[in-house]
């Protein structure tokens, strides 16, 4: 690959994918309850759990679950009432315009998920056209070494084909982030309560007009 050309690696759940905070209407109806029964990580300072989330002192599956755990379900039926129908409208436009201006700028845009199958049912994933144009996807759910686990990084790398230092890695999950810096890659942290800002953020780090 040509230097000095950096390529998007982009995580699912949160920068490209809604984060299931930003769909609470859809998920409430879904689970038969009020809206105001559902945690709101990031929107919600007093969400004790989502803090200790960002502390690292647990993971993102420890989370779910523990939400999930609340209305008698295990994660998978949890994500349902937010995510079924599947379909592009889970998607941020934004992002999927991000991706397909790298892509016409001759840059290679991958994805790095840790859940895409523990989180969601076998073909769930079809009718999510962006999904097409990531190369590499790679879904750590099946590696069993997740991010920040710096191997889930090296297998990233490699399967990119470049310098980690031409890579632009965009995460929501600090920890993430800090794991990608490590492995020499361009980290930049996505705020779901500022998705435009992150996505900006993210097209100046690739150089993109």
């Amino acid at each position: 690959m040509s230097p000095h050309i950096r390529h998007l690696l982009f995580d699912f759940g949160g920068p490209v994918l809604k984060s299931p905070f930003e769909l609470c209407d859809a998920g409430a109806r879904g689970l038969g309850i009020d809206v105001g029964d559902l945690s709101r990580g990031p929107f919600d300072p007093a969400d004790a759990r989502w803090q200790a989330r960002v502390r690292g002192e647990i993971t993102e599956r420890e989370y779910w679950e523990s939400e999930a755990a609340r209305f008698g379900l295990d994660t998978r039926g949890f994500m349902r009432a937010f995510y079924e129908p599947s379909g592009d409208h889970l998607t941020r436009p934004g992002a999927v315009r991000l991706v397909d201006d790298a892509l016409a700028a001759g840059r290679r845009v991958g994805l790095l998920t840790n859940d895409l199958a523990a989180f969601h049912d076998v073909g769930w994933q079809d009718p999510i056209s962006v999904l097409r144009r990531f190369d590499p996807l790679i879904d750590l759910s099946r590696t069993g070494h997740l991010k920040p686990h710096r191997r889930a990084y090296e297998t990233a790398i490699d399967a990119m084909g470049c310098d980690p230092g031409d890579i632009v890695f965009v995460d929501d999950h600090v920890d993430n982030v800090e794991g990608g810096a490590a492995a020499g890659m361009i980290a930049i942290w996505f705020d779901v309560t500022d998705p435009d800002g992150s996505l900006g953020r993210t097209r100046e780090a690739l150089r993109l007009g």
